[in-house]
């Protein structure tokens, strides 16, 4: 049987590279490298002990970048960026081609840009959207734990947050999600609501600006912010109540951070604030060991009692989580194990094989407790 054509656009960044590397782990050799810098891909390419990937230029911002890329392949897996400048031009050009899709972000103007120039399923293809750490892998985790001892769900509280270099994907993304990124032209999230009888309450959280919590070392600060997948997912679990932090250690990118609105709406040049933030992590991480975590909390009842499930993710980098999920995702979409169509990764990936992979790959150290404990025989991997 012939093998599959694997393309992976922006080969060369930091999650497209960690992706190479998850792809290779999962068995798939003779990968197709796409971006715009011919030695970092040769680099790249360079890794694989077969010598069999090849490396073809692509540049998703420039007309006609993509079709030398796509032509030929059966799946293009996108770490490209930004996110919500590019919404859904890879995606659109793998399925022109005639290739399957996965991309690690995407969110909704992905999806609906999708949905609007056709259903995939028409044509028998398929485009996974929001493979990535957060969103993503942030549902993934809930989803799994949720049936993890626990008979129903009733609450959450998620703390996300972590020390780490700030990649130029990641600062425009972060701007733009200000006014952009969620469904029907909304922003990506709204800060300081939560969800409270089932339905999303503006104002309901206060932020903490120097405060401790026990999965992250140090002072940190916490900022409550409910995101349409984080919404959602209190709809697919059926949650009364739930409470999500995004967790800032570093005092510089936060005082960044509190006045990046502003300066937007003041005609701040976005490129230059870019700049800002990418010296900000740097100040941030300077003499530390980066870090990224995700804890959550869950309550339920278990045989008619009131019980809870809880999980700590430690890892080194939140862009190979993002890279494991994003790789994981093609995996599936190649195993016929998502059926045609528009779908997030939230909604179709197995949440179960997820954590064995974080587990077995030494990409995480996954910490159950409460009910949760020793589930599916989770064992300390390596931060």
């Amino acid at each position: 049987m012939t093998k599959p054509v694997i393309g992976v656009l922006g080969a060369s960044g930091a999650v497209g590279r960690a992706a190479v590397r998850e792809l290779r782990a999962l068995g798939h050799t003779g990968l197709r490298l796409g971006g715009r810098t011919a030695s970092a891909l040769r680099a790249v390419a360079e890794e694989d002990p077969t010598g069999h990937d090849e490396t073809v230029w692509a540049d998703a911002t420039a007309p006609n970048g993509l079709r030398a890329f796509t032509e030929g392949c059966d799946i293009v897996l996108n770490c490209a960026g930004p996110t919500y400048r590019l919404r859904a031009t890879v995606a659109l050009a793998a399925l022109a081609a005639g290739a399957n899709c996965v991309d690690v972000a995407g969110d909704d103007p992905a999806a609906e840009d999708l949905l609007e120039a056709g259903d995939p399923a028409r044509d028998g293809r398929t485009a996974v959207l929001s493979a990535g750490a957060l969103p993503g892998l942030a549902s993934l985790l809930p989803r799994w734990l949720a049936g993890q001892g626990l008979d129903s769900v009733s609450a959450l509280t998620a703390y996300c947050g972590g020390l780490e270099t700030c990649s130029p994907t990641v600062a425009h993304d972060l701007m733009l999600s200000l006014t952009s990124g969620g469904a029907d032209g909304a922003a990506y999230g709204e800060a300081l609501a939560a969800v409270r009888g089932g339905r999303r309450v503006p104002r309901a959280l206060r932020t903490a600006e120097d405060t401790e919590h026990h999965a992250f070392p140090g002072r940190v600060a916490l900022q409550p912010y409910l995101s349409g997948e984080s919404e959602r997912l209190a709809t697919v679990l059926g949650l009364d109540r739930l409470d999500w932090y995004n967790v800032h250690p570093g005092p510089a990118v936060r005082a960044l951070l509190n006045v990046l609105p502003g300066r937007l709406a003041a005609g701040d040049d976005p490129a230059e604030l870019a700049d800002r933030l990418f010296l900000a992590a740097d100040l941030d991480l300077a003499g530390r060991e980066p870090y990224y975590v995700m804890d959550f909390d869950l309550s339920g009842t278990a045989s008619g009692r009131p019980a809870t499930a809880g999980l700590t993710l430690r890892a080194a980098s939140s862009y190979r989580l993002t890279a494991a999920v994003g790789a994981l995702a093609v995996d599936a979409v190649l195993r016929e194990q998502v059926p045609a169509g528009v779908h997030f990764a939230r909604d179709v990936l197995d949440p179960g094989p997820v954590v064995r992979h974080l587990r077995d790959r030494g990409a995480a150290d996954l910490r159950p407790t409460g009910a949760a404990a020793g589930a599916d025989h989770v064992e300390e991997g390596v931060l």
